[in-house]
Order: structure tokens, then sequence, then C-alpha cells
């Protein structure tokens, strides 16, 4: 189990280098298809004796044709090039093509950059965020691929949702997904706070204001600050900490607002809720404004209260 252990730290450490290693030979065979696809020039446009001069005087157009068809292999080309001004013609085509293929590569300086963008998002899909951050850091070219907003996006959808598909971040996908990892991180610390029962970690939790609110699972509405922290103490000094189950985390990140969306199952009696907290951003961190629990309707009690109602 050891060995299984270290092995698979040691596949995760050397991920990203494995992608890099794809993605450059996938760059390479790009290369080395651009390199024999390039057009040739013909040794008939090379360089001649004096005898060859003679040679060339004497020729009649049918030589010219005869040669063209051997090269270009139709018949428009052989007719465009017939007569003296067939070479000349030939070899300013020649290079033309040999221009414009120096011309994409000048435009696509890197063969990262001839990639269909496609193949590198979806390569490092399957990525995950250390990962992705550790790529980045490798050279230029790596940083580029991986800043790119397109695989932040999906690696957004992958982590969190498929929602929110049509959000436009005004920051991209990559300060987007950073946002939502730390509103995830402080709604955790709030559960955490429960378990451990911490009167200064919730009294820290809270914003310090008087429109803050909190609805607890029981329906009692409490306003304001002193009267929300209040709602919390005395329930940490009756009941022993509680361990939770949170499961369906939804998260909607603003400029400075965001509201995180939750199933909550409490094990110690089973009990489950439907739970919505929100965050506003002070001072250079996240603070809980709006807590509201109430209890999740199973199957059997969502027809029994239709019933009833």
């Amino acid at each position: 189990m050891e060995i299984a252990y270290s092995l698979s730290l040691a596949f995760k450490s050397l991920q990203p280098f494995i992608i890099a290693t794809i993605i450059t030979f996938l760059s390479l065979l790009v290369a080395v298809r651009s390199f024999l696809k390039r057009p040739r020039k013909s040794n008939a446009s090379g360089p001649s004796t004096s005898s060859g001069k003679d040679e060339t005087k004497g020729a009649t157009p049918s030589s010219s044709c005869n040669c063209s068809l051997s090269c270009n292999g139709n018949s428009d080309s052989t007719a465009f090039v017939r007569g003296v001004a067939g070479a000349p013609v030939e070899g300013s085509m020649v290079t033309a093509d040999v221009s414009n293929v120096v011309a994409e590569r000048q435009n696509g300086a890197s063969m990262m950059e001839q990639l269909v963008p496609e193949i590198t998002t979806h390569a490092l899909s399957y990525l995950d965020y250390p990962s992705l951050c550790r790529l980045s850091m490798t050279n230029s070219l790596m940083r580029k691929a991986a800043n790119d907003d397109n695989v932040w996006k999906a690696l957004y959808h992958k982590d969190f949702t498929l929602e929110q598909d049509t959000v436009t971040p005004v920051n991209g996908w990559k300060a987007y997904y950073a946002a939502t990892r730390a509103i995830m991180n402080v709604n955790t610390e709030f559960f955490n706070i429960i378990r451990d029962r911490s009167r200064p970690g919730m009294i820290r939790f809270w914003l310090n204001a008087d429109y803050v609110k909190c609805v607890h699972a029981s329906g009692e509405l409490f306003s304001g600050y002193n009267a929300v922290i209040f709602s919390w103490l005395l329930p940490f000094n009756l009941q022993q900490g509680a361990d939770f189950h949170v499961t369906d985390v939804r998260v909607r990140v603003l400029t400075d607002m965001a509201w995180v969306t939750m199933k909550t199952y409490v094990d110690m009696d089973n009990s489950a809720f439907n739970m919505t907290n929100v965050f506003e951003f002070h001072h250079g961190r996240w603070y809980l404004v709006h807590h509201h629990s109430s209890v999740l309707l199973t199957d059997g009690d969502m027809e029994q209260h239709i019933v009833n109602g």
C-alpha cells in the first residue's frame, strides 16, 4: 500500500511535465508536417552551364511545356507558362510559395501556437488546479497555454458546477475560479466554527453591521449584529459540536458580494437542511451578512405538505 501511495504521489507531481511533453510532441508533429508540405524548387530552375544556355536558345516551346507539366502536373499550368516567359514565371511562383510559408511561420512564431486551440484546451482539462498552476511556471509557452480563459472555464465546470455557462466574468475565468475557491473555503470555515463551537470565531465571522440577518431552522429571525451573535452563542453553551455533511454546493460571486446554497446533513440526529449564506467583501476579506436555514423536506413530507396545504 505504501509503494502504491508513493507511486500515486510521484505521478501527480509529474503530471504537469507529462502534459507538457505530450503538447511538445504534438507541436513537433505539426512542424514536421508543415516542413514536408513545403514546396521545393525544381532542379530545372537552377544555374546552368554555357552549353545549357545554347540548348535553351534552341529549345522548342514543346520542351517548356513538358517541363512545366512534369513540375506542375496539369495542362492549365502548362498553358500559363508556355513560351519564353515560362521559366521566370515558374521560378516566381516557387519563390512566392516559399515566402508564404516563411510568413506563416513568422505569424505563428511558436509550434505551440500552431496547434488547434481545442486540442490544447482538451489536453489541459485533465489537470487539476494545483497542477495547472505548476504547469504555468515551467516556461512562457506553458504559461500562456495554462492562462487560457477556456481552460479555466472548463476547470470551473469540472470542479464546481455546469451552471453559469453564459456568465462572462469581468476579470476572466481564472480570476473567477480563484474567487469561487476563496468563497468555498470561507463557507467551509463557517461549519468548522459550528463544529468546534468557537465563540471568537463566530464573532469574527459576521460583519458588524445593523443589517445582518440570520434565520435558523426553527424559523426564528434575528436581525442586527448583536442579536445574530447571541443566537449562535446560546446553542454553543447548551449543545455538543455537530458534524456536518455538505452537498450540492453552488456559488455565485460578484465584485463584492457572493452567495452559497447547499444541502446540509447533521450526523448527530440525521437532520437535513437547505442553507444559504450571503457574504460581503470588506477590508480585504469576506464577511457573512445573511444566513438562512430550513428543514429539507423529503418526498413523503412534500406530499403531506401539499395535501395539508
